[in-house]
């Protein structure tokens, strides 16, 4: 169905994107680091989905619009922006929050109103990222076999699906690591206030950073 040596080849390229420091992986880090290893989880979950989305996009040729179209790119790309710097901005005020109110124990065992939707954040920090589709229209086409008797859709549509269910356990490798590091700031009393403006502040640097 694909050709054995370009799904080597894709497989291996892949391995290397997915392992490489970038956005999803700073986004991973900080809702680790703020919410803890589930939502870390929940966050990779999101950007898999966020893969699957952009696959659908990249077959039915949404994608190459986006592309051809500089103002679309510029409007994705100043949603997604905003996005994200909507979600540091509630993160920040979620540490004024616990900063002014004392917490009872049966507060602290009940998920944040910032953590319960963390996988659709996820998903559409992904979504919104105009970079994202353009990787997958740009990366994804060169490993189709036109010689092939499998159509060039359904070859596209494999590609772009194996991409995130290579990159989720890359990026459940980084959550593990992440909440083994947070696990020590934890400890410390005021340490979940400063990790979740740190969090805010990765946020708002990768808001900005979409825009540049």
């Amino acid at each position: 169905m694909l050709n054995p040596e370009f799904l080597i080849s894709f497989l291996f390229a892949s391995f290397i994107i997915a392992i490489a420091p970038g956005p999803s992986n700073a986004f991973l880090m900080a809702q680790t680091f703020t919410h803890g290893k589930t939502a870390g989880m929940q966050s990779a979950l999101g950007f898999a989905l966020g893969g699957v989305v952009h696959t659908i996009f990249a077959v039915v040729g949404l994608s190459a619009i986006l592309k051809a179209s500089e103002t679309a790119y510029t409007a994705v790309q100043y949603l997604g922006a905003g996005y994200l710097a909507y979600l540091g901005i509630m993160t920040f005020k979620a540490t004024l929050s616990d900063t002014n109110d004392e917490q009872s124990e049966d507060d602290n065992s009940t998920p944040s109103k910032s953590s319960k939707n963390v996988t659709f954040q996820a998903m559409m920090t992904e979504v919104l990222n105009p970079k994202v589709a353009l990787f997958f229209i740009a990366f994804i086409p060169q490993f189709v076999d036109t010689s092939l008797d499998t159509s060039t859709t359904v070859q596209l549509a494999l590609f772009g699906l194996l991409y995130p269910i290579l990159a989720f356990p890359v990026d459940c490798v980084y959550v593990y690591g992440g909440d083994k590091i947070a696990g020590y700031f934890r400890s410390h009393p005021q340490a979940p206030i400063w990790i979740d403006r740190i969090s805010a502040a990765i946020f708002i640097a990768l808001a900005v950073n979409l825009l540049l």
